[in-house]
């Protein structure tokens, strides 16, 4: 079969022939139409990833998801950590989901890795309820635009996004924003812009996509002075912007913020089962009746080598059509 293939560590994906993947028990062959490309596929890719850096690296198949078809005709999500960029992939019957007939394959392979990086923490970290005020830091990406859609059916009574591209930023409005806060503004006025938020209709999530600078500003803006303070959660999704942070303990100390984490190794076993289960059908059915829109850029397969390292347009993802 044909599929993208990595040969060697840190090489780019050539389109070559590839053994047709071995069905175990437990597993599901699919054909495959439509995978995703992701900044964890690449880090896979590359031997990156912590959840490779151990293994010593074999000829791989890219890819962690994607969108095909059973034998049986049924339209299917499916996630796999054997490749999925191929003409054929073998899947864990557990990690398969069912495609509504009415959306398209590259929506279908591009959806399901945003929603767990935005609902995932939205729902079991953050514990959304109706009515409470989320701040989305550095949302003008996939997964950010993701979750200012998701925040809003989970009943969000207003969202506040920040991000640098300004552009990318407005448009966050047409998506279910109400404010918007410029990630070029200084740190004074970041800063003074984050209180006044806060002061107007107290903050109860953080939903953090970059860490870094900005999150240390946003802590710094939410210090307490020894008085009563509103509960605050942080969950941090992404390091964009560095993997690190300074943080007093002054903060924590005088301020009723919690912080976390959200991804993989940080769900318990229950919330990863109702992520295929309940979370990401909820979510097809929210695109089919188009409360959730994203952009994907669609490249055939055979011009992977090409696609690998260029630049895709912000807010769009990109999907390989097999």
């Amino acid at each position: 079969m044909k599929a993208a293939v990595v040969f060697e560590k840190g090489s780019i994906p050539q389109y070559a022939d590839f053994p047709e993947p071995e069905v175990q028990e437990n597993e599901i062959l699919v054909s495959v139409k439509a995978a995703s490309i992701k900044n964890l596929d690449k880090a896979r890719a590359g031997g990156n990833h912590y959840s490779t850096e151990n293994q010593e690296h074999q000829p791989t198949i890219i890819g962690t998801d994607g969108a095909g078809y059973l034998e049986n005709g049924n339209k299917v999500y499916f996630f796999s950590k054997k490749g999925t960029v191929s003409e054929k992939a073998a899947a864990d019957e557990k990690m398969i989901i069912p495609i509504p007939e009415e959306l398209d394959f590259s929506l279908a392979a591009a959806l399901p890795n945003a929603v767990m990086g935005s609902a995932m923490a939205l729902k079991f970290k953050a514990g959304l309820q109706p009515g409470n005020t989320v701040l989305i830091n550095g949302a003008t990406g996939i997964t950010g635009r993701i979750a200012v859609q998701i925040a809003k059916i989970y009943g969000a009574g207003r969202v506040i996004v920040t991000g640098r591209n300004e552009k990318s930023l407005e448009s966050l409005l047409e998506l279910g924003a109400d404010e918007v806060i410029s990630l070029k503004l200084d740190d004074h006025d970041f800063k003074q812009k984050i209180k006044e938020v806060h002061q107007e209709t107290p903050i109860d999530i953080i939903l953090d996509y970059i860490w870094g600078h900005s999150v240390e500003m946003i802590l710094s803006a939410f210090k307490g002075y020894g008085t009563f303070s509103h509960k605050t959660k942080l969950v941090t999704i992404g390091g964009m912007s560095g993997d690190t942070v300074q943080l007093s303990s002054q903060i924590l100390r005088g301020t009723d913020i919690q912080i976390s984490g959200s991804g993989l190794g940080s769900w318990t076993k229950e919330e990863s089962a109702l992520l295929f289960s309940e979370i990401i059908p909820e979510m097809y059915q929210a695109a089919v009746e188009g409360k959730i829109k994203m952009e994907t850029e669609e490249v055939d397969i055979k011009n992977i080598e090409a696609v690998w390292n260029a630049e895709i347009q912000s807010g769009k993802r990109l999907v390989i059509r097999i």
